[in-house]
């Protein structure tokens, strides 16, 4: 997932997409603790989309309080 993906999303969209990442990146948790994780890098990319989308929700939130 890119920034302009992110940026075009709604808020509701954001919201579940973060909630869906954390999904994700519990099962790819039990899975590396269980030896069944075959991407290995998976990890680092849904942790990173995961900021992605909390930084594009600060920003808005912060743009919202400036107007």
């Amino acid at each position: 997932m890119n920034n302009k993906d992110i940026r075009e999303m709604t808020d509701a969209e954001l919201a579940a997409q973060v909630a869906d990442l954390r999904r994700e990146k519990l099962n790819l948790k039990i899975q590396s603790r269980t030896g069944q994780l075959e991407k290995t890098a998976r990890v680092r990319e849904v942790r990173r989309d995961i900021a992605r989308c909390l930084t594009e929700m600060t920003a808005r939130a912060a743009q919202a309080e400036v107007k």
